[in-house]
C-alpha cells in the first residue's frame, strides 16, 4: 500500500466521497461538456474540498480518466459466457445499453476528449485504451484457449465498438439489429 493513502473500506466515507464526486464529474459533463469545468466545481457539486480531490487524483485528467474507466468496468464488464459468440454479444449489448443511457453520451465524450487534450489528455486517453484493449485481450483469449479462432482486441474495437460510438456521437439510432449485425460481421 502506498504511505501516503490511507486504506479504503468498501462502503466507508472514501467510498461515498469517490461516488460523490463521480456524479458530480458526470453532471458537469452532461451540462457543459468536457473542459468546461474546473476541481473546485467538480468539489463544490460534489460537497468535498478541492484538497481532497487534489489528493485522491492529483489532477482532473487522473480524474476524468477514473470516472470513464470506473463507469466502463462497472457498466460494461467483460463476459464470460463460454463461447465468443456469446461473450461478443453480450458484450456488445453491453456497451450500446452505456453509451444510449442516461450519462452514457457525456461519459463518450468525456472519453473522446481526454484522447484529444493535450500531453495529459493523450496520456488519459491511452490509459482508458490500454485498459480496455487489456480486457479485451483477456476475453479473446478465454476465447482461443477454448478453441476458437479469435479476431484481436483491435478488430473488436475497430468493427463493434468505433460504429457504436460513432453512431452515438452524430445522434443516430443504435439498435439490437444494428449491434448483432455488427457482431455477425465481426464473427
Amino acid at each position: 500500500m502506498n504511505e501516503r493513502q490511507p486504506a479504503r473500506r468498501p462502503g466507508g466515507r472514501s467510498a461515498r466521497v469517490g461516488a460523490e464526486v463521480h456524479r458530480a464529474v458526470t453532471a458537469l459533463i452532461s451540462e457543459r461538456g468536457y473542459g468546461n469545468f474546473t476541481v473546485g466545481e467538480v468539489a463544490a457539486r460534489a460537497g468535498v474540498a478541492d484538497s481532497s480531490i487534489y489528493r485522491r487524483w492529483g489532477n482532473l485528467e487522473t480524474l476524468l480518466t477514473d470516472v470513464a474507466l470506473t463507469r466502463l468496468n462497472a457498466q460494461s464488464p467483460m463476459p464470460d459466457t463460454g463461447s465468443l459468440d456469446g461473450d461478443l454479444r453480450t458484450y456488445a449489448a453491453q456497451v450500446a445499453r452505456e453509451i444510449t443511457g442516461p450519462d452514457g453520451l457525456a461519459v463518450l465524450r468525456l472519453a473522446v476528449a481526454l484522447s484529444n487534450n493535450g500531453q495529459q489528455g493523450l496520456k488519459a486517453g491511452e490509459d482508458l485504451r490500454a485498459e480496455r484493449t487489456r480486457q479485451l485481450q483477456s476475453m479473446l483469449d478465454r476465447a482461443r484457449e477454448r478453441g476458437e479462432e479469435a479476431p484481436d482486441a483491435f478488430g473488436v474495437l475497430d468493427h463493434i465498438l468505433a460504429p457504436m460510438y460513432i453512431r452515438v456521437l452524430f445522434g443516430m439510432d443504435l439498435t439490437p439489429h444494428y449491434v448483432d449485425g455488427l457482431v455477425d460481421r465481426m464473427l
